[in-house]
């Protein structure tokens, strides 16, 4: 079986396995006890948030473990904002049309529950968010900026220096959902703003991933409880998960250039590959300015969720888009903000590939082949009605 659905989850690395096994086993000591195995636990839970900060070039305090990206995703969005509508009443939150559920359901929750305004900008139909909209849209109570560092559906790279330096000049935090670039793209926490991470893209658990947020940045917490992580987040601390994090954050930064490089070229080659073997696919988001693990296309005459199932029993498995919105029986938001019509963004078929990568020329012609057949069988479907 060929797995290239990585953007949705990847699998465990033995490395991370080994960091975090003592942590599940022998030193299970809870690291807010005063006792020999709270404080080996506190000790390891330091060295972890160390780690982290190290790889995206904040200070360790900054740091904040969460259960992963959705969480990290909310509390950065609601927490600053909140904070911000209660030190000087800011009710605006600025967004695009494309981000993951977890950016766009927060906005709406601000929307819902406290009342905020939200400005939802466009984008191109590559996926790209103007960063002269974003500065357009700021006002003198915006609370937060929240925008995805690159798309996790069609792969999209958004040009995050211009918007945090248009949010920087007006003085607005910039929520930066960097859970898909971990791994592929550099990492710099922004320096006026939040951070979100998810350790189960890279080779960590599920259930595992950060908030990076400096201290200085008023934050209002969503868990309240016994104070932990200095009071922005409640709940006994996952030691193991952090240092799962932090394993696999570390792994992923250090092959970073030579992965990035090497699957892009991959990727190129695939995606060229699928241009030319099945009639009427068409490449999705911005041809260059992309992750470069992700190939996402439209198949004009096609159903995606069926060609899906056609690949899968031919040893080939692959995705719609997100996982998070698999659920619902829409068409991709994304998709649709990229100005494709409802119809043929149902045909969409993701691929989202390992560091390591082979085999994708017979991936082509699995692809062709699902597609062949899928259109063959809806011909005899139309020609038995007549």
């Amino acid at each position: 079986m060929t797995y290239l659905d990585h953007a949705a989850s990847s699998p465990v690395r033995r490395e991370v396995l080994a960091a975090m096994s003592p942590h599940l086993t022998t030193e299970f000591g809870n690291p807010s006890s005063v006792h020999g195995a709270g404080e080996r636990a506190r000790a390891a839970l330091d060295d972890a948030r160390r780690r982290v900060a190290r790889v995206v070039g904040a200070r360790p305090n900054d740091v904040v473990f969460t259960s992963g990206g959705t969480e990290a995703n909310n509390l950065g969005i609601k927490g600053i904002a909140i904070a911000a509508m209660l030190a000087r009443g800011a009710r605006h939150v600025v967004t695009s049309a494309v981000e993951h559920s977890s950016v766009l359901e927060s906005v709406r929750a601000l929307q819902r529950i406290h009342g905020f305004d939200a400005t939802i900008l466009p984008v191109d139909d590559a996926g790209l968010v103007d960063p002269s909209d974003v500065d357009g849209a700021l006002r003198d109570d915006t609370a937060v900026v929240a925008i995805g560092y690159a798309n996790n559906e069609v792969g999209t790279v958004q040009p995050v220096a211009e918007i945090e330096r248009a949010c920087a000049a007006r003085g607005v935090p910039l929520h930066l959902d960097a859970v898909q670039a971990a791994g592929w793209l550099p990492l710099a926490a922004t320096r006026h703003g939040s951070l979100a991470l998810s350790g189960h893209k890279i080779g960590a658990p599920k259930g595992t991933g950060a908030l990076v947020v400096p201290v200085r940045i008023p934050l209002e917490p969503l868990l309240h409880g016994g104070g932990q992580e200095r009071g922005r987040r409640s709940g006994t601390e996952s030691v193991a998960g952090a240092v799962a994090l932090a394993t696999a954050l570390e792994l992923a930064d250090a092959e970073r250039v030579a992965a990035a490089e090497r699957v892009r070229l991959s990727r190129d080659r695939f995606v060229d590959a699928v241009l030319a073997r099945v009639p009427g696919a068409a490449l999705t988001g911005h041809p260059t300015r992309r992750l470069p693990h992700i190939a996402s296309f439209t198949i004009a005459g096609a159903n995606g969720e069926t060609v899906l199932t056609d690949l899968e029993r031919r040893g080939v498995i692959a995705s719609s888009g997100s996982a998070c919105s698999a659920a619902t029986e829409d068409a991709s938001h994304v998709l649709l903000a990229l100005g494709i019509d409802d119809d043929l963004a149902r045909t969409a078929v993701r691929f989202s590939l390992p560091p390591t990568v082979t085999g994708l020329d017979a991936v082509a012609d699995a692809l062709a082949d699902a597609v062949s057949s899928h259109r063959d069988r809806s011909a005899d479907s139309v020609g038995s009605s007549l």
